[in-house]
This record gives C-alpha cells, sequence and structure tokens, in this order.
C-alpha cells in the first residue's frame, strides 16, 4: 500500500460533497496511490460516487484485497471491475525500450522475451493478420508504427517519433480484423472473479454486438454484476444501438475509440452514443485523460476544464478518472477540480432550463417518466423517490434530467448500491418488505426516509413505483405529498429506527 499525498479537504468541500446529490457522478480507479483507507477516505470526501478496478493491472490477490477494503471503508460505494477482454496489449516487461524517430523495433507474439530485444505482446495470432505497411499505434495513440516487415513471430517496426513503448499498453490496428474471439479464456476467469467477489458492475473491452454482451451475461449467470459495454471502435459505432439495448451502461473509452476510428470524431461520436443511451435510459461514462496532466501536474488545462464541462452538457451519467487517482501525484485534488466543473456545469444548464427530455410514450413506464418530467416542470418538487428493487423506475426517472435528487430505495443491497451510477440518483437499501398486494410499503419507505433526514416536513415528494406487481407490471404509479401533512396524516414521531 502506497503513502497518502497530502491533502485535507475542507470542512465545507465535505459537506458540498455529500450534501447534494449530482446530476453527474465521479468515477475514480483504484490503484497504488489511493489503494489505503486514509486515501479512499479523502476520495470519498473530494466527491467520488463509484470505485473502478481495472484488471488488466496488478494481480487478482491485490484486486481482491482492495474490494475487501472498499467494502469495509465505503460500502455504499460501487465497484466496477474492468476486465482486460480482447485488448492486445504489451506484456509486463522488465526491460521497457525507448527510441527515436526512425527507429526500428521488434513487436512478437513469442513471450519469451522481456523487452530489451523484443517486445511480447499478449495475442498470439497477431503476427498472422499484418502486413508491410501496416500502421499500429499504441498507448491511446501517443506511439505511432509502421510495420516494415514480418519474420515469423516478430513484427518489424519502424517508429514514427520518439518515446517509449512500456509494459501493460494497449495495441491497435485500426481498420484491421484481427480474428480475436469474442470470449478469451482469461474473461471467463475474470468474470468467475468478479462474480465471487461481488462487484457491482463488470466493464467489457471492444463491444461490438449484442451477441457478445450476452455471451458475458451467460458466463455471470444472474443479475450481478450488471453489465457496462465499452463502445471504442467502429464495430461498436455501427451496433451502438444493439449494444446499448443490450447493456446495463455503457463506456466511451476515448482512448481506443479516438485511434480505432477517426480521432476529429470523437466530439461527435460521443454526442451520438450518450444520445441513444439516454433514449434508452442507459447510463454513459464518459472516460480517458479528462484530468490527465493533473496525473504530475497540481493544476488542470483550461481544455480538460471544458472537456468535464462538454460531457456535462452531453447528457453523461458519470466522467471517470483513470491514472489520476490511480498513480497520480494529485488523486485528490483531481477528484476535487472534477466536483467543481460538474457542479457549475450543472447549474448552468439548470438555470438556463435547456435540459434535452427526449419523449418517451411507448409503454406505461415510459409514458410514466414522461410523465414525471411534466410534473417536475409544473409543480414545486423538491425531491423524487423511486421505490423500486431492480432499479427500472429509478432508471427511467433519472433519464428525464429533472435536476431534482433522485432516492431511489430497494430492498435488494446491490441494486441500491448500484444506483449510485445513475444519473442524479442515490441508492438506499431499506429492510421493509415491498408487498404485492397493497402499496403500504410506499408510505414506510417515506417515513425510513424521514427518520434518516433525506426528506424534511418543507419537502414536496414526488413518489413513483409499481403498485400491485403482476408479469409486466412496471412503473406504474406517481404520488405527490407534502412531507408535513404526510407526517401529521399518519402520526410520525421523530424517532430514529437505527436507534430502535
Amino acid at each position: 500500500m502506497s503513502a497518502v499525498p497530502k491533502y485535507s479537504p475542507s470542512a465545507e468541500a465535505e459537506t458540498a460533497a455529500h450534501s447534494a446529490i449530482r446530476l453527474t457522478k465521479i468515477v475514480a480507479t483504484i490503484g497504488p496511490a489511493t489503494d489505503n483507507p486514509a486515501a479512499l477516505l479523502e476520495l470519498r470526501a473530494a466527491g467520488i460516487n463509484m470505485a473502478r478496478l481495472n484488471l488488466s493491472h496488478n494481480d487478482p490477490a491485490w484486486h481482491m484485497a482492495t474490494i475487501s477494503l472498499l467494502r469495509k471503508i465505503l460500502p455504499d460505494v460501487p465497484i466496477l471491475a474492468d476486465i482486460p477482454g480482447r485488448k492486445i496489449r504489451t506484456i509486463q516487461l522488465d526491460h521497457e525500450p525507448t527510441f527515436k524517430g526512425g527507429d526500428i523495433i521488434i513487436l512478437t507474439t513469442d513471450l519469451d522475451h522481456d523487452g530489451s530485444e523484443k517486445i511480447p505482446v499478449n495475442y498470439d495470432k497477431l503476427h498472422e493478420y499484418l502486413k508491410t505497411g501496416a500502421v499500429i499505434l499504441a498507448d491511446d495513440g501517443t506511439l505511432r508504427f509502421e510495420v516494415v516487415k514480418i519474420d515469423g513471430r516478430d513484427i518489424h517496426c519502424r517508429a514514427q517519433a520518439a518515446g517509449q513503448l512500456k509494459s501493460r499498453k494497449g495495441i491497435n490496428v485500426p481498420y484491421v480484423q484481427l480474428g480475436t474471439r469474442l470470449l478469451t479464456d482469461a474473461d471467463h476467469e475474470w468474470i468467475r472473479f468478479a462474480r465471487e467477489n461481488g462487484v457491482d458492475y463488470i466493464g467489457i473491452s471492444f463491444v461490438e454486438s449484442a451477441m457478445h454482451v450476452e455471451g458475458i451475461r451467460a458466463l455471470i449467470g444472474n443479475s450481478w454484476p450488471r453489465i457496462v459495454a465499452k463502445i471504442e471502435n467502429q464495430g461498436g459505432l455501427d451496433n451502438m444501438e444493439e449494444i446499448i439495448r443490450a447493456s446495463d451502461a455503457i463506456m466511451i473509452d476515448r482512448g481506443d475509440l479516438s485511434v480505432e476510428t477517426n480521432l476529429e470524431n470523437l466530439a461527435v461520436m460521443q454526442k451520438q452514443i450518450i444520445e441513444v443511451a439516454r433514449r434508452d435510459a442507459k447510463p454513459v461514462i464518459v472516460a480517458t485523460e479528462m484530468l490527465h496532466t493533473m496525473i504530475e501536474a497540481p493544476f488542470p488545462t483550461k481544455a480538460e476544464v471544458t472537456d468535464i464541462a462538454n460531457a456535462v452538457f452531453d447528457g453523461c451519467a458519470a466522467t471517470m478518472l483513470s491514472g489520476e487517482t490511480a498513480v497520480g501525484a494529485n488523486p485528490f485534488e483531481a477528484v476535487g477540480v472534477m466536483r467543481r466543473v460538474i457542479e457549475s456545469s450543472e447549474s448552468h444548464l439548470l438555470d438556463r432550463r435547456n435540459l434535452d427530455r427526449q419523449s418517451l410514450d411507448s409503454s406505461i413506464p415510459e409514458a410514466v417518466g414522461a410523465a414525471i418530467g411534466m410534473i417536475c416542470k409544473t409543480l414545486p418538487i423538491t425531491k423524487i423517490v423511486a421505490v423500486t428493487i431492480g432499479g427500472y423506475s429509478a432508471q427511467m426517472v433519472s433519464a428525464q434530467r429533472t435536476g431534482l435528487p433522485i432516492y431511489a430505495i430497494s430492498t435488494d443491497e446491490m441494486a441500491a448500491r448500484s444506483f449510485n451510477l445513475m444519473s442524479g440518483t442515490r441508492g438506499i437499501h431499506t429492510k421493509i418488505e415491498f408487498s404485492r398486494t397493497s402499496t403500504d410499503h410506499i408510505v414506510k419507505c417515506l417515513k425510513e426516509l424521514w427518520e434518516r433526514g433525506d426528506l424534511v416536513d418543507e419537502d414536496m415528494v414526488l413518489v413513483t413505483s409499481v403498485g400491485y406487481p403482476s408479469a409486466g407490471n412496471r412503473m406504474n404509479l406517481i404520488e405527490t405529498h407534502l412531507v408535513s401533512d404526510l407526517k401529521n396524516a399518519m402520526g410520525w414521531e421523530a424517532w430514529s429506527t437505527t436507534a430502535a
């Protein structure tokens, strides 16, 4: 475990991080810079909502220990385990070669090398699919090579500029089909690991079809972990609608997407993916280099700040930090910067009332969701409560982007934790039994929220749920209450169930 960099958020900052439910959440990757109790508490104080583990780095024992630590220190924070999938990478190297422009380096599919003469990659058939003249990009496109010769398992490449090729860095060959399997042996092992260790979400790389998603779902075998499909190449873009429908959430991995397609279209692609996902009420995480300079520098660039704001304006559910919080020198400062930019951007959106509400009118739940959006525009609603087990009603309400805090209360502890990824939503676990023959549990849930302090007497609350559930019956109920009236009518008294 690493030492914690010096950082102490002010009391005001810590209060701000917890008092309001932001529309846009923050996902932070945990690594050597933050894999200890003190650092995790600092990250929460700074404003994170989800912890990410990149399973391409570190070994299973490290990840198992980190998951255990997260559950102990941040039990309400959902965990996203990002599996390596089909991504081609350099292996762990004893020597990480540096080179100048014009130098020849040798990539190889023979793993019996350490990087000093040849650099092994983890795809054993890469040499079979490449030809002279092919372009290879590495490390999110920051390194560029041209293939000059294929000699057995060795790929001789000419560097286009000076650089260093490090361990576990991604390798991309744009516009070349490389014949990789949808599900690798490592996928099977990591999915089993994620399931057995109780993570909430699992990230899948280079998803190109609904079939790929369903293959992963079949391996999972139940509802958990839920699936975050990463759209990061042309195949994923071409089939984004079916991928989004099949997945539980989407990640836009802009590193690979920018090198697998056209860099100049990246901003447009980001907007298109978010627009389609919002129509399907699926949360979208925007990732890669959002505050990249803060890995080393204490302050962001103006472009990075603008990038975060534009992701908020596009309507993403979350923005993500990778190296900034995993290995960076300023992990807590980076989270604080991201939170402040998000809050400023959301304030602008709410002030101008220019949130883009999609029309959802093809079914009762979608119509109810649209109606909630309209009610929140015309009544002085202050908070929304979604009484839900699996999260469907919370998902539909979150997609409306009302700008109001959503409290999603569930009897399923993992589901409640997973709701914290949804835009503007706080997941709450309850032990109240949900009835199938009455709606009495709804007022009990409201009382519990009042006792917790999440609802106050002055709140005008909108409640949505499913009443008298039957097959295919979802989200068919809307209620509005002034909490003080409800309190007086039901005879609530200010005592705590937790104290009792």
